[in-house]
């Protein structure tokens, strides 16, 4: 059941009735979460109570944040059954900003505010999880004993082994199938009050940032483009200052005394050497000048990005140092803007991978569920973390504007995998 459309679009699904097309995937919600919420917290007490008993010999407090980290993956478990099974898509919490330093590493891992917000789900719905059971299962026990009642009653002749079903005549069983029919009628009702706690519960403790959080973020992220755009204007006034400018002003000045060597009017004067020396050097800071004019430009906006991405990453494989493959595999050209972001960022994990490594790596750029995709894989040393001023940082900053998110899995050994993921306009 819905309500009216409102200035178009899809149609507002109200609170209350819930569509019945709906309800089934919501029985096999009470099922599925039923069984899988209490088993994810017996498992997640355990090991946070194995953590505690073993913290005095150090070795428990990596199971304490491992314990964390599975609150965590519960949390994101139940979050995407509630978008599969309950219709109702949870924005995914921001990822644990992990720094250098196993101390700060504990910290961050066991103090990681979303995993104990999962906690407190997996808390909560505990008894939701068996008041579900409690009343969809006996109210459907009830109405399917009490519907068959009228046929089984010619079998028994006496009361039925459930919530004292009985009738001492066959009429009186009519009765019974009655009050079994509206038990049946009522139960997806009731499946769907439940299921309404259940996502009400669920955008309290496992959703993303909130409103008012999204707001704050929006400001941080326009605020830092305003001062990445202010400071790309300043990088390329000096490069244009330091570099351009000043080779074309050198080669005016060359020009210039050339020009009055030439002007004396007497060719017996004019000493041919020194205009030549004067030309050809004027002609050097001249193409000086358009290289680092090209290079300017294509800081700006790489040319190979106007064929796409395939071609532009590919180009910049060839000149990243290392064995680099390219692979992209998109339905659509995403915009212009997270085009060149792509590019950027593709670059600067394969330079990262050039001086860090020096192994193989896989670029590779896909589309999934409206999300442009970044992934860069190397089999080097491992170890690479977002520290602030880092390269990988510089990424993560330029993925902000565009509500991107940076992912980085280097354990020491390797293999390191670097994913940057940028939603798509719909």
């Amino acid at each position: 059941m819905t309500g009216p459309v409102a200035g178009g679009g899809e149609p507002r699904r109200l609170w209350w009735p819930g569509p019945p097309g709906v309800t089934g995937r919501e029985a096999g919600w009470l099922v599925v979460a039923g069984v899988l919420s209490p088993v994810a917290l017996a498992v997640v007490v355990v090991a946070f109570g194995v953590g505690v008993v073993l913290s005095p010999l150090g070795l428990g407090v990596l199971v304490l944040a491992g314990a964390v980290q599975g609150m965590r993956a519960a949390g994101g478990l139940h979050r995407r059954l509630t978008g599969v099974l309950l219709d109702s898509p949870l924005r995914a919490p921001e990822a644990v900003q992990l720094r250098p330093g196993l101390w700060r590493w504990l910290v961050a891992r066991v103090g990681d505010r979303h995993a104990w917000r999962a906690f407190a789900y997996l808390v909560l719905r505990l008894p939701v999880a068996f008041a579900g059971f409690a009343v969809a299962g006996s109210l459907a026990v009830f109405g399917v004993a009490a519907t068959a009642y009228p046929v089984l009653w010619f079998f028994t002749h006496g009361p039925l082994p459930v919530y004292g079903i009985y009738s001492r005549t066959w009429p009186g069983t009519v009765l019974w199938a009655l009050a079994g029919v509206i038990a049946l009628s009522a139960l997806p009702w009731v499946v769907h009050a439940l299921a309404i706690v259940d996502r009400q519960l669920a955008r309290l403790l496992l959703s993303g940032p909130g409103l008012l959080h999204r707001l704050r973020f929006l400001e941080e992220t326009r605020a830092t483009a305003l001062e990445d755009a202010d400071q790309r204007l300043r990088r390329i006034e000096r490069d244009l200052h330091d570099g351009a400018q000043a080779q074309l002003v050198a080669m005016a000045m060359k020009l210039g005394l050339a020009k009055e060597e030439l002007a004396t009017g007497n060719d017996t004067d004019v000493d041919l050497d020194q205009v030549r020396t004067l030309v050809d050097a004027a002609h050097g800071n001249a193409k000086q000048a358009l290289v680092e004019l090209r290079d300017l430009a294509r800081g700006i906006h790489p040319p190979a990005l106007d064929k796409g991405l395939d071609v532009a990453l590919s180009t910049v494989a060839t000149s990243a140092g290392i064995d680099a493959a390219v692979s992209v595999d998109l339905p659509r050209r995403p915009p212009p803007s997270l085009e060149t972001i792509v590019y950027f960022a593709a670059a600067e994990l394969m330079t990262n991978a050039a001086k860090h490594s020096g192994k193989p790596c896989l670029v590779r750029v896909d589309e999934h569920d409206e999300v442009l995709r970044l992934s860069v894989s190397d089999h080097g040393p491992g170890g690479a973390v977002v520290v602030p001023g880092g390269g990988l940082s510089g990424i993560a900053e330029r993925l902000r504007p565009v509500d991107g998110e940076l992912r980085v899995s280097s354990p020491p050994g390797g293999p390191t995998l670097v994913t940057a993921e940028l939603p798509l306009p719909r």
